[in-house]
C-alpha cells in the first residue's frame, strides 16, 4: 500500500500549511470541536496508532503552544495530540502567564514573531516568574539568519526548530526536552541538602528561620539576616543574554556562599541572596561592606570580557523582636530598599522609635477595643470602565468606629496598627467583611468585584493563605470576585514573600492589582514576575495632567501594563478634563469623586453610568 493509500497518514494540512510543516504527520486527534481551518477529508481520518509519549505511570507530557494562528494551532495541537502529549493552544501573549498557571505545561512552544509582544519579550516575562524559571521554552522560527537562532537562545529559549519542521522532528525534540526537564527536577528533589557553608534552597531557608524566629533573647544572639541584591540585572540581560546572565548568576551564588563564612546562605530570586548569621556581628554594616566588596570585586568573565556587579545590602539583627520568620523577612526587605537611596549601597533596619510607639500608643488600645467590638466597617467607591459595561466593582475602604461613634478613616488608624503589631488582624478582618459581603451578593444574584488592600507583610504570614483559600471555599465565594490591593512601595519591600502567597492564590481566581503604580527601575522588572491583573495608577497622575512630562510618564506607565496584559484603573479623577485625558491615553477604568463620592453602599448604577 502506498502512502496516498494509507489512510493512517494526515495528508491534508490545513491551507497555506505546506511550507510550515511536512507530509508525514500522525492523523490528528482534535482538541477543539469545530475543527476549523483542517479540510474534511482530515477531519474523517482516524487516529494514528502510537504509543504515549510519557512513560508507564508517569503524568502525559503537558505542552503549550503560543501561537496567533489559529490554522497552525490546531495542527501543531493535533501532531501532539497524536503522539500522546495533551496541548493547550493559547493565541492571545496576553493570556499566556495565566495559561501557565492553569495548565501546568512541561514545556512551552512558541512562535517568535507574534503581534503585541513577540517571543522575545514573553520569554523573558516567564523567565521573570520564579515559579516558570526552569520551563523548557522551544521556538518555532522561520529565520534562516544562525546569528538570530543564537540570538533566540541567549534571550532564554532551550532549543529552536527551523521552519518547516516535520512532525515527527517535532515530536522528538518536545519529547526529549521534556523527558530532561522532568529528570532534572527529579534530581533537584532527591539531591542531598548542601552543607551549612553552602547555598541552601529557598524553602529550606524559610523552614530554618521559622524555627530560629521568634528568638529568645534581645541581645542579638538571635543571629542576624543579611539580604544582598545585584543590581541592574534587566539591563545586564539584556547586553549579554540570558544564558550568560545565568551563568554569571550561578557564580555569583557560589561567591556568596564562600562569603557567608559558614553560615546560611540562599538564593531567593534571580537576583536576590539570603544570609542568615547564627550570632549577629558586632559590627552589622562592616559585615555587610565585607559582603558587598567580596561579591562586587569578584571578577566575572563573560565571553573573554571582564564584567563586575553592583550589590547592594540590607541587614536586620533578630534581637528587635520581631513575631515571626515573615516579619523578620520584611525588615531585611525594608533595610535592602533603603541601600537602593543610599550612596555607599548599604543600610540596617531600624526599628520604630520609643517616642513613636508612645505617640500611637492610644490609638493603638483603640484599635484593640475596635477589633474586639466588630467595630471595623467598609466604605465604597465604584470603578467604572471607560468603553461602558455594567461590570460592578468597587473599591473598598476601611473605616473604623470608636466607642463615641466617630468615624476614623485607614490613614488615621494603619500607622498606629502597624506599630502596635495589629496590621495583621485588621486585614484579616477587613478581608472577612469583605467575603461576607461578596457572598451575600452572590446569593441575591448581584455579584460584584471588590478591590481590598491588604498589606503585602499580613499576605506573607504563616497559614493566611491557606486560611483565606478555606474561607473562599467555605463561603462559596468566586475568586475572580475579589482583587487584593497592595501598594507599589510595599511590593517593593516584601516582594519576595508576596510573589510566594500569589503562587497560592492564582489557581483559585483571586487576583492582583498594584495600587500607586509608576513605572520606574525598581518596578518594572517586579511587574513582570508578578501575576498582575491591575494596576492603580499613583494619584498625582490625575492632579499634574496639564504638564506634559507627567502626560508622557503616565503614557509609558499605560502601555507598559498592557503589554504585560493588565488593566489600568486611573484614580482620584476629580473633574472631566483630567477624565478626558485619561481616556485618550488608554487608560481602562476610572476611580474618583467624578464618578462618585466615597459611601456606605453599594448604589451605583453601572448600567446607566456615563463618564
Amino acid at each position: 500500500m502506498g502512502k496516498a493509500d494509507d489512510p493512517r497518514r494526515a495528508e491534508f494540512p490545513p491551507a497555506q500549511y505546506w511550507r510550515r510543516w511536512g507530509a508525514d504527520a500522525p492523523a490528528p486527534v482534535l482538541p477543539l470541536e469545530d475543527g476549523a481551518g483542517l479540510p474534511e477529508e482530515a477531519l474523517l481520518l482516524p487516529a494514528a496508532a502510537r504509543p504515549p509519549a510519557a512513560a508507564a505511570g508517569e503524568p502525559p507530557y503537558r505542552v503549550l503552544i503560543v501561537e496567533d494562528d489559529r490554522s497552525q494551532a490546531l495542527f501543531a495541537q493535533s501532531v501532539l495530540h497524536g503522539a500522546g502529549m495533551e496541548a493547550q493552544a493559547v493565541s492571545d501573549a496576553a493570556q499566556v502567564m495565566a495559561a501557565l498557571e492553569a495548565f501546568s505545561p512541561d514545556l512551552v512552544l512558541m512562535d517568535l514573531h507574534m503581534p503585541a509582544m513577540d517571543g522575545a519579550e514573553l520569554t523573558d516575562m516567564i523567565r521573570g516568574h520564579a515559579t516558570h524559571a526552569h520551563l523548557p521554552i522551544v521556538f518555532l522560527t522561520g529565520d534562516p539568519d544562525p546569528e538570530r537562532q543564537f540570538e533566540v537562545l541567549e534571550i532564554g529559549a532551550d532549543d529552536f526548530l527551523s521552519k518547516p519542521v516535520r512532525p515527527r522532528h517535532l515530536v522528538a525534540a518536545v519529547e526529549n526536552r521534556i523527558k530532561r526537564a522532568r529528570q532534572l527536577r527529579v534530581q533537584r528533589r532527591t539531591e542531598p541538602a548542601p552543607p551549612s557553608g553552602g547555598l541552601q534552597t529557598r524553602n529550606a531557608m524559610l523552614q530554618r528561620l521559622a524555627a530560629a524566629v521568634p528568638g529568645d533573647d534581645e541581645g542579638g544572639g538571635g543571629g542576624a539576616l543579611f539580604m544582598l541584591e545585584i543590581d541592574g540585572v534587566p539591563a545586564l540581560r539584556d547586553r549579554i543574554g540570558y544564558a550568560a546572565l545565568e551563568s554569571v548568576l550561578t557564580e555569583a551564588g557560589r561567591q556568596v556562599a564562600a562569603l557567608a563564612d559558614g553560615h546560611h546562605a540562599a538564593r531567593l530570586n534571580d537576583n536576590t541572596f539570603l544570609i542568615h548569621a547564627a550570632q549577629a556581628p558586632e559590627d552589622m554594616l562592616g559585615w555587610a561592606r565585607r559582603l558587598r566588596d567580596g561579591l562586587g570585586r569578584h571578577g566575572f568573565e563573560v565571553a573573554g570580557e571582564p564584567l563586575r556587579l553592583r550589590v547592594r545590602v540590607g541587614c536586620t539583627a533578630l534581637g528587635h523582636g520581631f513575631a515571626d520568620a515573615g516579619s523578620a523577612m520584611s525588615a531585611a526587605e525594608q533595610a535592602l530598599r533603603a541601600s537602593r537611596a543610599d550612596p555607599i549601597g548599604i543600610a540596617a533596619y531600624q526599628p520604630p522609635a520609643s517616642e513613636e510607639i508612645a505617640a500611637s500608643s492610644g490609638l493603638a488600645d483603640m484599635i484593640v477595643e475596635a477589633l474586639a467590638g466588630n467595630r471595623l466597617e467598609l466604605a465604597y467607591q465604584p470603578i467604572v470602565a471607560v468603553a461602558g459595561g455594567d461590570e460592578a466593582q468597587y473599591q473598598t475602604l476601611l473605616r473604623l468606629r470608636d466607642a463615641e461613634g466617630e468615624l476614623h478613616t485607614a490613614g488615621q488608624i494603619l500607622p498606629a496598627a502597624e506599630s502596635a503589631g495589629l496590621l495583621h488582624e485588621i486585614d484579616r478582618q477587613v478581608l472577612e467583611l469583605a467575603l461576607a459581603l461578596l457572598a451575600r451578593q452572590q446569593a441575591r444574584g448581584a455579584p460584584v468585584r471588590l478591590f481590598v488592600s491588604q498589606s503585602p507583610r499580613s499576605l506573607a504570614r504563616d497559614g493566611h493563605a491557606a486560611w483565606l483559600l478555606a474561607e473562599l471555599e467555605t463561603q462559596r465565594v468566586d475568586g475572580s470576585s475579589l482583587v487584593l490591593d497592595v501598594r507599589q512601595d510595599d511590593a517593593l519591600i516584601h516582594a519576595v514573600s508576596l510573589q510566594e502567597f500569589c503562587s497560592d492564590m492564582v489557581p483559585a481566581g483571586v487576583q492582583l492589582c498594584l495600587s500607586q503604580y509608576r513605572p520606574g527601575e525598581d518596578i518594572n522588572p517586579l511587574i513582570a514576575q508578578l501575576p498582575l491583573s491591575f494596576v492603580r495608577l499613583a494619584a498625582d497622575f490625575s492632579s499634574r495632567l496639564g504638564e506634559s512630562a507627567v502626560r508622557d510618564e503616565m503614557r509609558d506607565a499605560i502601555e507598559r501594563a498592557h503589554r504585560l496584559g493588565m488593566q489600568v484603573i486611573g484614580q482620584q479623577v476629580e473633574d472631566p478634563q483630567a477624565a478626558a485625558t485619561l481616556w485618550m491615553s488608554g487608560i481602562d477604568y476610572i476611580q474618583g469623586n467624578l464618578v462618585q463620592q466615597v459611601a456606605g453602599d453599594l448604589d451605583f448604577d453601572f448600567h446607566h453610568s456615563v463618564l
